[in-house]
């Protein structure tokens, strides 16, 4: 009994040095593998002086949702959309525990609102008005794509399981965007969908904040300019909560 007790506290002592290190040590097998693509140092192997580089592929998984004239969580919990961040980590400090980051990003934004998307060609405008008695749609659905440059200013700690704050901010333009009206179920399920919104807002400026350890981050955003342009539209900014998970 006393033996196996032995071996186990030995077993504990021998894991718990081996995991609380700091990614500092030449020996230390962290030193180059920050993220979930462990082994991924480039085409050579990493040099033992290079400072390690972190969150320069990022995926947000997010809700979707808008405020303004609309208030926030009105919408269907099944508002999902995913950015996905190329990104520069350019250490700007020792240990690389304050940097920038600089890249490109997609988003793909989905929301799911009990509503329509009304416009009018000749004023221009677009209002969004809720469902009545007479609508027979299951479900509306407003959703695009949009390519941003996102500019970061990061702090962490020198350390592999390192807790992150990221705050940031992007620009970019809206590709395109959609409304979507499902009728029907199964064999009679009709689709209509429409590109068309002469006021959609093709400039995009927002900032958004990433809190998390490691891999892992609670994240927010928030665009400052609406999405539909006109004066008369009905203003919604968007708006995005998610989880952001970093491979390397």
């Amino acid at each position: 009994m006393i033996k196996n007790l032995t071996i186990l506290i030995l077993c504990l002592a021998s894991f718990t040095a081996t995991a609380q290190y700091d990614g500092k040590g030449e020996n230390e097998v962290s030193r180059f593998r920050p993220g979930f693509m462990w082994y991924f140092t480039g085409l050579k192997p990493a040099k033992v002086e290079k400072v390690r580089k972190y969150d320069q592929l990022i995926f947000d998984v997010t809700y979707n949702d808008w405020i303004g004239d609309r208030d926030l969580f009105q919408n269907h919990w099944s508002s999902i959309g995913l950015n996905t961040n190329f990104m520069f980590d350019i250490p700007l400090s020792k240990g690389n525990t304050v940097s920038l980051g600089l890249g490109v990003s997609h988003e793909f934004k989905v929301i799911r609102h009990n509503g329509l998307l009304i416009e009018d060609e000749l004023a221009g405008t677009t209002i969004w008005q809720e469902k009545s008695a007479i609508d027979k749609f299951n479900k509306g659905i407003f959703g695009g794509n949009s390519f941003t440059i996102p500019v970061e200013l990061r702090f962490r700690k020198e350390s592999w399981r390192h807790f992150k704050f990221h705050l940031g901010g992007k620009v970019g333009y809206q590709v395109n965007a959609y409304s979507k009206y499902v009728t029907g179920h199964g064999s009679k399920r009709d689709v209509e969908k429409d590109y068309g919104f002469s006021d959609l807002n093709g400039l995009i400026y927002s900032a958004h904040v990433r809190l998390g350890l490691r891999n892992w981050a609670l994240f927010g955003s928030y665009n400052f300019n609406t999405i539909f342009s006109n004066s008369s539209s009905t203003k919604l900014n968007h708006v995005q909560m998610g989880l952001s998970v970093s491979l390397f």
